[in-house]
């Protein structure tokens, strides 16, 4: 079983700053990649950041040089700094895991709310 809690969401003003975190847990996960993805209202899942275990990160264009991703390998959490907020990034936010088997696995997300 793996399983993937974030934690961080809430309400933030525009143009502030909010931080997530996401711990994985599960017996023999081992965990090649981690990152972060969106969801708004009406529309659909994107990519916001990743990390390797290598340290390699792909971040989106909507949110490079705002948004930081960051890792703890030994464990086995992964963070997403965000700042300079705008109600755009309004969404719920999921945390993923990819092991090194090649599952994808999701967190059950958590509410992230920008007001103007």
């Amino acid at each position: 079983q793996v399983q993937l809690v974030e934690s961080g969401g809430g309400l933030v003003q525009a143009g502030g700053s909010l931080s997530l975190s996401c711990a994985a847990s599960g017996s023999n996960f081992n965990i090649g990649a981690m990152g972060w993805g969106r969801q708004a209202p009406g529309k659909l899942r994107t990519a916001v950041a990743s990390i390797t275990n290598g340290g390699a990160t792909e971040y989106a264009d909507s949110v490079k040089g705002r948004f930081t991703v960051a890792r703890d390998n030994a464990k086995n959490m992964v963070a997403l700094q965000m700042n300079s907020m705008t109600p755009e990034d309004t969404a719920v936010y999921y945390c993923f895991a990819i092991s090194t088997a090649g599952g994808v696995y999701w967190g059950q997300g958590t509410q992230v709310t920008v007001s103007s």
